[in-house]
């Protein structure tokens, strides 16, 4: 795992590499090796930055690129407060910048920040897609999107030095691979989903046919090791169980490789796989979940990336957990780095 006081380059989704030069006083970022900003520090209670000098990138990208660096290095600082003689519009508007009421003075939080959807998601019209109102299987609900396929996102996870990525399960590349992680012993116990290729093969056609649920691959370093369901909640097994929102989305998780389990993997593809969700459309409010009930370790997990337990309840194949984590309380309190 990296250490983020040690921390001097991130990794961009882009391919891009911004590296720092950073002192108590001074922070100089290049990108790609070309000077992009300097900025003159002041360290308090809040941390205060101001525009020392610029270069030729573009304002904006500048800033965003300059917040990203102090947030990804001090996941505890929660926000910046900016000098500046004039913001740029974008900045503002996106939400990257809050004016205050005191002439050249911006903040940056922490919680708007990570809000911000680009450049973490994959190309996506799931947050702009009109509301419709519909019937499926006697449940009233929103018409959902289509559903994107190929990588649907991806960031440097500054702790453990890696890449965390989702993408869309891939039917010829997957297949086999979903099948030996459900013939596990220790994945069948909590799953039950144990079977032959084919079955396995029918039970993913069935989910890629349905338009309520999103399958998806967990990747380290483009190296597959989780397979991950993402439904909408108003519309699931689970909706009957709790006062489900038209936008709520849940989960189901798998980890299949041996080598990527423990906690502080867990840290990173949990809070990835819930930003994700988040980001996908402003309009989800809660992200759910239901383990088994008896899995103390996945539940204390989900513990530490900001759920709580609403109660438990009774499924017909299970006693389960309803785990519920909210966009407020995510972002407030996230460690994303």
């Amino acid at each position: 795992m990296s250490h983020l006081n040690d921390l001097t380059a991130l990794r961009l989704p882009t391919g891009s590499r911004l590296a720092a030069d950073e002192t108590e006083s001074r922070l100089s970022l290049s990108l790609e090796g070309q000077p992009l900003v300097t900025l003159r520090l002041t360290r308090g209670v809040e941390l205060q930055v101001q525009l020392e000098q610029g270069f030729e990138h573009p304002q904006g990208q500048a800033l965003w690129a300059a917040c990203y660096w102090l947030f990804a290095r001090d996941p505890a600082c929660q926000s910046l407060l900016w000098q500046l003689d004039h913001a740029p519009t974008e900045a503002v508007l996106s939400g990257l910048l809050v004016a205050l009421a005191t002439p050249g003075q911006y903040r940056c939080e922490r919680t708007l920040f990570w809000q911000l959807p680009q450049p973490w998601l994959g190309h996506s019209l799931t947050g702009s897609y009109p509301q419709q109102m519909v019937m499926s299987t006697g449940k009233r609900h929103p018409l959902r999107p289509v559903k994107p396929r190929g990588e649907v996102y991806r960031r440097f996870d500054a702790r453990l030095g890696a890449w965390i990525s989702l993408r869309t399960l891939d039917m010829d590349e997957d297949l086999a691979r979903f099948n030996r992680w459900q013939n596990n012993p220790r994945v069948a116990s909590f799953w039950q989903e144990q079977g032959s290729l084919e079955q396995h093969r029918e039970y993913l056609g069935k989910l890629d046919a349905d338009p309520h649920t999103l399958t998806l691959i967990g990747s380290f370093d483009d190296q597959p090791f989780a397979y991950f369901e993402a439904y909408w909640a108003k519309e699931d097994r689970i909706a009957p169980f709790y006062d489900a929102d038209d936008y709520d989305r849940g989960i189901h998780m798998l980890v299949g490789e041996e080598n990527h389990r423990g906690p502080h993997k867990v840290a990173s593809w949990l809070s990835a796989l819930v930003h994700y969700l988040f980001l996908d459309d402003p309009r989800t409010q809660r992200v759910v979940a239901e383990p088994r009930a008896d899995n103390g370790k996945m539940i204390g997990y989900m513990h530490n990336q900001c759920f709580h337990c609403e109660k438990e309840f009774d499924f017909p194949h299970k006693r389960a957990a309803l785990m519920l984590v909210g966009r407020e309380r995510f972002f407030e309190r996230c460690g994303l780095a």
